[in-house]
């Protein structure tokens, strides 16, 4: 069996975008391939080696986040090579161009001094705003970006946009489309008016809107919240995710007296996310930056249609009706920071069914076509880990 290491910053419990892509594809290709992951502790109490699914994880750090992260390129690499010297690897994997695909990099580039350089695999996962990996940490992470492009031997990317990206900074090397995808038998829509709707005395009349989502500023949670404000009174919002601006969020609902309209549920399992989905009516995310977005697919796939904005990499699979009219119509657009824009839409869909229903359809075939978790584990096998 081939062995591979992974280079991931964070991995479950914390779930991303990125985390269930690589917790999906190993799951699919442990006939072939063994898999180890090198990552940060970052929080207090958590293994420091554990097995999750078919991938042995390392966990290095002290469980204060910000000091892992920081120290991860240099103990990393160390664990690598560590970890080599005991059966030794056939590709390096790095997961984006962060603290711990740095590790992968710097290991590699010992490895290499003795002429056992690893095959090195970088897959793009970013969502940020340009402005972000151009500028943040002082430039840092866009010299790490043009640094690590040049000792990339395969890349993937989960977008069009970010591997335009990367061509743009000077990578030539082999390069392929790989996207996210969803478990769509997990996913596929069940009938509504189920146990979410009476856990939140949602009535029968009443239309939900539902966001998954980070609370960062870059998914503009706050311009939907604000869109509730130009929609009727049975319109409600559920919102599923953690982070910095949840308290700004709450503060906004109250101001804005959305109390009773507003639902923040919190982190759940990524298995719950689905019976939300089913139990809703509309999916919203007016991200200013994206770089794929794992939501979108599965609300697509649970048969809930989607609103978001023309940003990143959400380009590949939604097509709007006025901006793609020779394509088959997979969602809604909204204007980037345009909270009418937003209440527009919505009232787009629940005006006109027909349009609804022929979206949740071609999304969901696009979906079962193009974004199926076995399709895209298929072509990393193919593409990637085989050649």
């Amino acid at each position: 069996m081939k062995r591979i290491l992974i280079f991931s910053t964070g991995y479950f419990p914390f779930v991303g975008g990125a985390e269930i892509a690589v917790k999906e594809i190993t799951d699919r290709l442990k006939e072939s391939y063994q898999f180890d992951l090198i990552t940060a502790k970052l929080k207090p109490g958590l293994a420091p080696v554990e097995q999750i699914g078919v991938v042995t994880v390392y966990r290095l750090g002290f469980g204060i986040a910000t000091l892992d992260k920081l120290i991860l390129p240099i103990w990393g690499a160390f664990k690598a090579l560590m970890l080599n010297r005991r059966q030794e690897y056939d590709y390096f994997w790095g997961i984006m161009v962060t603290f711990a695909s740095l590790a992968g990099y710097i290991a590699n580039g010992i490895l290499g001094i003795f002429g056992k350089r690893k095959r090195m695999v970088l897959t793009l996962q970013e969502g940020d705003s340009e402005e972000h990996l151009n500028n943040r940490w002082g430039g840092l992470i866009g010299f790490s970006w043009r640094v690590v492009l040049g000792r990339t031997d395969k890349l993937t990317a989960i977008s069009t946009y970010l591997l335009d990206r990367a061509h743009r900074i000077g990578y030539g090397g082999e390069a392929h489309l790989v996207p996210n995808g969803v478990d769509v038998n997990k996913f596929r829509s069940k009938d509504k008016g189920g146990d979410i709707r009476k856990k939140f005395n949602l009535k029968e009349d009443d239309i939900v809107l539902i966001t998954t989502s980070r609370l960062v500023e870059k998914n503009a949670v706050t311009d939907i919240i604000d869109a509730l404000t130009l929609l009727p009174e049975n319109i409600k919002f559920l919102i599923i995710g953690t982070g910095p601006i949840e308290s700004d969020l709450k503060l906004k609902t109250q101001n804005l007296k959305l109390d009773s309209r507003v639902f923040f549920v919190g982190q759940i399992g990524y298995e719950n996310i689905p019976k939300y989905l089913h139990d809703s009516d509309i999916f919203i995310r007016p991200s200013l930056s994206e770089g794929m977005g794992n939501s979108f697919i599965e609300a697509m796939a649970a048969g809930i249609p989607v609103i978001a904005t023309p940003v990143g990499g959400i380009t590949d699979f939604l097509f709007d009706p006025d901006r793609n009219p020779e394509k088959e119509s997979t969602g809604l657009f909204c204007e980037v920071n345009n909270p009418e824009s937003i209440a527009n839409q919505v009232g787009r869909y629940l005006e006109n069914p027909a349009l609804r229903e022929g979206i949740i359809l071609n999304a969901s075939r696009m979906v079962e076509r193009k974004y199926d978790w076995d399709l895209i584990s298929k072509n990393m096998q193919v593409l990637i880990f085989n050649k």
